[in-house]
């Protein structure tokens, strides 16, 4: 009787014991499963982010994934795709061995794998771009560079450079002649006929709707002749992938986008006239920044004709200043036979030789600038390089001259760029990108917007023992 006593008892004790080992064990489960789904959770967030572009860190240092993954077909489905992968392996059970083998103590796999919130490159305008280039530029000493900048920009808008009409001041002194009408003489024949002004800026002014590269280059045949077809860059596509824009996280971690470093950034990974890049489709690609049309002449021609348009500006208000100079015009205007006869033309045809002289002057700075010299923004009397008697043979008299101080053509291109709009610079630098990408091997389909730098991803795991979990996360390059 004693005996089936303490029998009874144990089998109590033993139902106790092993009640809280089987709690024990399944709290142990539960705490696994939260553990493994967290750590599965960052592996794979983490693994989609390796996937970063190899070309577009190698060429322009930048950490995007492209979720087309070298298809034609970008979408946010493909990342959920290789994230909900990425989770799967790692939630499945190993190769367990002895009493074990075979046997799976959490039995979890992917219920959820959904991508909720993404930067891509072009949103914001491209500010997602734009932070991520401000991020890789911090490293370098860009005070003085941007300070000189800045200062440039202030300085050719305080002269006025960019708002002055010369066309308008020149064509008020032709008006004026035209109203006073030239002299007229009797022929031999009693024949009343005009005095012809040849004024000698007549010649310079004939050279004004010319292409300011067949007037100022030696040799046009250098000049890159790639022509590509814009419609299917960014800037021009008709739609594009969106994401949900630059996140508070992004901001915080890395800082806001830097008009003026991102402008530093792109003279660090793109060419220009003088500087062109082997790896480079168009060989002017800051020039494409600025101007956006399909050939590099193009692009070149344009930016030499506002470098023209700056410089005739410039010259024009000094020239009016320099009372040496006036003094010759003047006198070049009184030799002129119709003047003689009627001084009332002396004013305006000097005005006009004053004016066509600024214009050789103005050409030759852009001569020099593309030769790899420099001319200051506004001049002195010992910074003017042309004679007077250069407008009689404007092209003939200009000259290859890298002396003087100033800003070189690089200084130039930068004021441009300070001046443009944020947004136009930055997708037209996206369609450099492109363009350059697309140029190595199993890229011929990349577009800047498929390519993101962070994501918020919404996951969740279940188990066969009846356990579910999810959690919400934002991983990204910052």
């Amino acid at each position: 009787m004693r005996r089936g006593y303490i029998t009874v008892f144990l089998s109590l004790s033993l139902t106790l014991i092993l009640s809280l080992v089987f709690t024990v064990i399944e709290g142990a489960r539960i705490s696994a499963i939260r553990m493994k789904f967290e750590c599965v959770t960052d592996i794979g967030m983490n693994s989609v982010l390796a996937e970063y572009h190899r070309e577009l860190l190698k060429q322009y240092d930048l950490l995007f994934v492209d979720s087309s993954y070298c298809s034609a077909h970008p979408a946010i489905a493909n990342t959920e795709g290789h994230l909900r992968d990425y989770m799967h392996r790692n939630l499945q059970a190993g190769e367990e061995k002895g009493i074990f083998a075979g046997r799976d103590f959490l039995a979890m796999d992917v219920a959820l794998a959904k991508i909720m919130e993404y930067s891509v490159a072009s949103d914001d305008g491209g500010a997602v771009l734009r932070r991520q280039a401000t991020d890789y530029m911090n490293d370098y000493p860009l005070g003085a560079i941007l300070d000189k900048v800045t200062e440039n920009a202030a300085l050719l808008q305080g002269f006025g450079l960019d708002t002055t009409d010369v066309g308008a001041m020149r064509s008020k002194y032709e008006a004026e002649i035209n109203e006073i009408g030239l002299p007229q003489v009797e022929t031999e024949d009693g024949e009343i006929e005009e005095v012809p002004l040849s004024n000698p800026a007549d010649a310079v002014n004939a050279l004004r709707g010319s292409g300011v590269l067949n007037l100022v280059l030696e040799d046009t045949s250098d000049v890159s002749a790639v022509k590509v077809n814009l419609g299917s860059y960014l800037s021009h596509r008709p739609s594009r992938l969106r994401g949900t824009g630059l996140s508070a996280e992004a901001v915080e971690a890395g800082g806001e986008a830097n008009d003026l470093v991102f402008q530093t950034y792109l003279f660090e990974k793109c060419g220009y006239f003088g500087e062109e890049l082997d790896k480079a489709l168009m060989k002017y690609q800051i020039e494409y920044i600025l101007m956006g049309e399909d050939t590099d002449w193009q692009n070149l021609e344009k930016v030499a004709r506002r470098l023209l348009l700056w410089r005739e500006a410039a010259n024009v208000l000094y020239i009016l200043t320099d009372s040496a100079k006036v003094a010759e015009a003047q006198a070049l205007a009184a030799t002129l036979t119709a003047v003689m006869l009627m001084p009332a033309l002396m004013e305006p045809v000097k005005y006009l030789i004053l004016f066509a002289w600024a214009f050789v002057e103005s050409l030759q700075d852009v001569k020099t600038l593309l030769g790899g010299g420099r001319v200051p923004i506004w001049k002195t009397a010992a910074d003017w390089k042309t004679s007077i008697s250069s407008i009689i043979n404007a092209r003939g008299s200009l000259t290859q001259d890298k002396s003087g101080r100033g800003l070189n053509y690089k200084e130039y291109l930068q004021i441009m760029l300070f001046l443009q709009d944020a947004e136009t610079r930055t997708e037209r630098a996206m369609d450099i990108m492109e363009m350059d990408i697309r140029q190595t091997p199993g890229n011929a389909a990349f577009r800047m917007d498929a390519c993101f730098d962070s994501f918020l991803a919404q996951t969740s795991v279940s188990s066969r023992f009846g356990y579910s979990y999810e959690m919400t996360r934002r991983y990204g390059f910052y």
